[in-house]
C-alpha cells in the first residue's frame, strides 16, 4: 500500500510540473539529423509569458567562442510551443560556423520533464533535427561564451544516454519518495519477494542522480547474543547490497551499517514487536 501511495505521489508531482507554464529558461541540445548526442550543439531558450514576441534563443558551439542570440516569435499553448527565430540580437562569428534561422515545435513531456521536439530551416539545406531541453535555474545570457559554463553538457549527454529524467522530475521523485523498512523472517537474511518491487523503485531514484547514494542499515530483534545479532544484521544489510549490485548499482554508491538489536522500533517482549525489529532501513545520502 505504501508503494501505491509513493507512485501516486510521483505521478501527482509530475502533473504539477506538466501544468507549469513554459515561462523561464531552458537549456539543452540541438541534435542534427545523423548526429549523436556527443556531436550536438548547445541551445538555450528564454520564454516570455505571452505575445507575438515569445522570447529569445541562444546557440553555442561546444568548445568554441561562437554564439548567436536571436529573438523568437510564435505561439505557446498548454505544454507546447511553436517558434521561429527572426532577429539577431547579439552574436560572435568564428570560422567554420554557419548560423541558420530555424522553426521548431516543442512539447513538454510530463513523464520525463523534458521540452523536446523537432526543428528545421527554410534557409539552409539539410538543417533539421531534434531539440531536447531541461528547465534551467539560470537566466539566458547575451554575453560572450564562457567555455567553463558548458561543463553541464557532458552530464546532460550522460543523462540522455542512460535514460534519466530531467533534473526537476528527479528532484521531485527524490524529495517525495516514501521510505519503508524491509522486514525479515526469524533468524533469516533472505529478501522476501513482496519487497522487491519497492527495492526496484528505490533503485530507480538512486540511478536517476549521478551524485546520490543510499544508506542501508540492518537490525535484529533481541533474541540471541549481541555478537550473533550484529552478524545477522550485517547479513541482512548485505543481502540488500547484493540485490542492488546485481541490478547494476555501483557498490561505492551504497553505505552499509548494522546495529544488531539496537534501536528497536517494536516491543521485543511480543512476537509482533520482534517482527518490526527484524528489518533494514534506508535513507538517501
Amino acid at each position: 500500500m505504501k508503494l501505491v501511495f509513493t507512485l501516486i505521489g510521483m505521478l501527482f508531482m509530475q502533473l504539477v510540473v506538466a501544468q507549469t507554464a513554459l515561462k523561464g529558461t531552458w537549456q539543452g541540445l540541438m541534435i542534427r539529423d545523423g548526429q549523436s548526442y556527443d556531436q550536438a550543439s548547445i541551445i538555450y531558450f528564454d520564454f516570455n509569458e505571452s505575445g507575438d514576441f515569445i522570447g529569445k534563443s541562444r546557440e553555442e558551439v561546444t568548445g568554441k567562442d561562437a554564439f548567436m542570440v536571436k529573438k523568437l516569435k510564435g505561439e505557446k499553448k498548454a505544454g507546447s510551443v511553436q517558434l521561429k527565430q527572426f532577429v539577431v540580437e547579439k552574436k560572435k562569428e568564428v570560422s567554420g560556423v554557419k548560423w541558420c534561422n530555424m522553426e521548431a515545435t516543442l512539447t513538454f513531456i510530463d513523464s520525463t520533464g523534458y521540452l523536446q521536439g523537432t526543428y528545421k530551416s527554410s534557409e539552409c539545406r539539410g538543417y533539421s533535427g531534434k531539440i531536447i531541453c531541461f528547465r534551467s535555474s539560470l537566466p539566458l545570457s547575451i554575453e560572450p561564451t564562457v567555455k567553463e559554463v558548458q561543463s553541464w553538457r557532458p552530464i546532460f549527454v550522460d543523462d540522455l544516454k542512460k535514460g534519466r529524467k530531467a533534473p526537476e522530475i528527479r528532484d521531485l521523485e527524490r524529495k517525495n519518495f516514501k521510505f519503508q523498512p524491509i522486514f525479515f523472517d526469524y533468524d533469516k537474511a533472505e529478501i522476501k519477494t513482496e519487497y522487491k518491487n519497492f527495492l526496484i523503485s528505490l533503485l530507480k531514484v538512486v540511478n536517476g542522480h549521478s551524485d546520490l547514494r543510499i544508506k542501508v542499515v540492518g537490525y535484529t530483534d533481541a533474541d540471541g547474543s549481541d555478537a550473533y545479532n550484529i552478524d545477522l544484521s550485517k547479513r541482512r544489510a548485505q543481502a540488500i547490497i547484493d540485490f542492488f549490485v546485481a541490478l547494476g548499482l555501483s557498490r561505492d554508491r551504497i553505505e552499509i551499517d548494522f546495529k544488531g538489536e539496537a534501536d528497536p522500533i517494536g516491543d521485543n517482549s511480543t512476537s509482533e514487536g520482534k517482527q518490526l525489529n527484524r528489518r533494514v532501513d534506508f535513507s538517501f545520502i
